[in-house]
C-alpha cells in the first residue's frame, strides 16, 4: 500500500472512530426521553435475541415518556423484561397489553455525575482507538521509508498529515464530549 493510501485510510479510520463516539454518546441518558436510549436493548423474540428496533416501534411522545409499540403483540412481555433487566438503563416499563410505556425519571445530581463520568470513559476509549490507528499508520510509513519506497522528507510530510488529521478529529471528539456533558449536567 502506498504511503498516500495509508494516510487516506488513517483519515477514514479516524472519522469512523469519531462516528462511533457520536453514536455511543447518543445512547447516554440525559434528562429527556429519546428513542436512541434503547438502542442497546436486545429482546428474546421468536427464540432469537433481536435488537429492540427490529421488533417494535420506539417513540418519545413526551419529554419524560418513551412509548414502544411492538409489531407483534405477543412480544410485549419479552420487551418489558428486556428493558427491566438492562441494569445500565435503570428504567421500569409498564404495559397495557398493546403498548409499553416507560416513564423517564428526572436525574439526580449524583446520577448526572455518574453519567458524566461515562462520557469521559467513552471519550478515552475513542482516544485510545485513534492512537492505535495513528501508531499503525506511522509504522507503515516508517516501513516504506526503510524499504526506500519514500524519502525522509516524504516520510515527515506523511507523518505530519496523519498527526494533523488526528488532531482535527481529537478536537471534534472533545467538543462532542463537552457538549454532551453540558447537556447531562443541565437541569
Amino acid at each position: 500500500m502506498s504511503p498516500q493510501q495509508v494516510v487516506e485510510q488513517a483519515k477514514t479510520k479516524f472519522h469512523n472512530a469519531s462516528e462511533h463516539l457520536k453514536s455511543e454518546l447518543a445512547k447516554l441518558r440525559t434528562g429527556r426521553a429519546t428513542a436512541s436510549m434503547l438502542d442497546s436493548v436486545t429482546v428474546m423474540a421468536y427464540g432469537t435475541p433481536m435488537p429492540l428496533n427490529q421488533v417494535a416501534n420506539v417513540s418519545a411522545p413526551e419529554a419524560q415518556l418513551l412509548q414502544i409499540t411492538p409489531f407483534d403483540p405477543n412480544n410485549i412481555q419479552a420487551i418489558s423484561n428486556a428493558i427491566r433487566d438492562n441494569q445500565t438503563l435503570g428504567l421500569n416499563p409498564s404495559d397495557d397489553g398493546r403498548v409499553v410505556r416507560i416513564p423517564i425519571p428526572a436525574l439526580t445530581e449524583e446520577r448526572r455525575r455518574e453519567i458524566s463520568k461515562q462520557v469521559g470513559t467513552k471519550l478515552e476509549d475513542c482516544m485510545i482507538s485513534m492512537r492505535g490507528i495513528r501508531h499503525e499508520a506511522l509504522d507503515a510509513i516508517d516501513k516504506a521509508k526503510k524499504d526506500k519506497e519514500i524519502g525522509e522528507d516524504d516520510a515527515k510530510r506523511f507523518s505530519s498529515q496523519i498527526d494533523e488529521a488526528m488532531n482535527k478529529v481529537r478536537a471534534e471528539a472533545d467538543q462532542m464530549a463537552k457538549a454532551k456533558e453540558q447537556e447531562i449536567m443541565t437541569v
